[in-house]
């Protein structure tokens, strides 16, 4: 029963992150805003790869694999960076490893997406699996 019970509860947890997570990218426009670089720059040629918390842009061949990793951590977006010496401006928040977007930070849709624009620009790399 106790298992059962934690099971149930862990999925219900699971599924209350999803949700806070959907709203996050909707009302952040971030989610449009992927979906459009999507669309007009890479003539539809990405793919995105959904988890509970997070979403995986992924575009390019085998030898050329770029992506950008964006994380809903509560109320704030957090895009994963190639790591980095920790950024000296006030917006977005830097830890050298991630760029951290507050809700506040977030309503400014023209902050969001000139950074965005940046990471489209300068993507992680994905290391080869050979």
């Amino acid at each position: 029963m106790s298992s059962e019970r934690e099971t149930m509860l862990s999925a219900q947890e699971r599924a209350a992150i999803r949700e806070n997570a959907k709203r996050v990218f909707r009302e952040s426009g971030v989610a449009d805003i992927l979906q459009g670089i999507n669309k007009n720059l890479l003539k539809g040629r990405g793919r995105f790869e959904e988890y509970d918390s997070m979403v995986l842009f992924k575009w390019g061949t085998a030898y050329t694999q770029r992506h950008i990793w964006v994380e809903v951590e509560g109320n704030t977006l957090r895009f994963r960076l190639t790591p980095h010496l920790k950024c000296s401006r006030p917006a977005p928040l830097c830890d050298g490893e991630y760029h951290t977007f507050t809700s506040a930070m977030w309503m400014d849709h023209a902050l969001l997406q000139s950074e965005l624009k940046k990471y489209y620009e300068r993507p992680v790399a994905e290391t080869s699996s050979d």
